[in-house]
């Protein structure tokens, strides 16, 4: 089965955090100064959401999370959803008439100095914030508002 060109408009968004309420923030490389937490979408239609924030946990952290590695247990679907119009500048990724992205919001709890390999075609930079701070460095309002969220979502 061949893979259509154009990105699948549902996507994954994941909190990487410790116990401690620190999150991993990650500086897209084709957008200066933009900090995130791990987005994207699925590469298949029939790809499942745990396992599209298990690969692009991978991809873009070097975090190892998917099924039978020790941090799945911490990889947390939140039960909730971000339905937004998708940028201008990243609209040529997506099919003719493809104007709005669902996203699907996740948490991943790892340990303190969980070490960090950045896919350097994606991303130019990491840092760890507490929690307030990390949300108020987000370009996007809701990975902003996720970040919010993460204490209510914390064992």
């Amino acid at each position: 089965m061949s893979r259509s060109p154009f990105k699948i408009p549902q996507s994954v968004l994941v909190v990487i955090h410790t116990r401690e309420l620190d999150v991993l923030l990650i500086n897209r490389a084709d957008a200066s100064e933009f900090w995130q937490s791990v987005t994207g979408s699925k590469d298949e239609v029939g790809e499942s959401l745990v396992q599209t924030a298990a690969r692009e946990v991978g991809e873009e952290t070097g975090i190892a999370c998917e099924p039978g590695t020790p941090l799945h247990a911490g990889l947390r679907e939140w039960h909730l959803e971000n339905v937004y119009d998708i940028y201008p500048r990243w609209q040529h990724r997506y099919a003719a008439g493809v104007t709005r992205n669902t996203e699907h919001v996740f948490g991943l709890c790892v340990p303190a100095a969980t070490p960090v390999t950045l896919n350097p075609r994606e991303h130019t930079g990491y840092r760890w914030l507490p929690w307030r701070d990390a949300a108020d460095a987000c370009f996007s309002p809701s990975n902003a508002e996720a970040i919010l969220l993460l204490p209510q979502f914390v064992e």
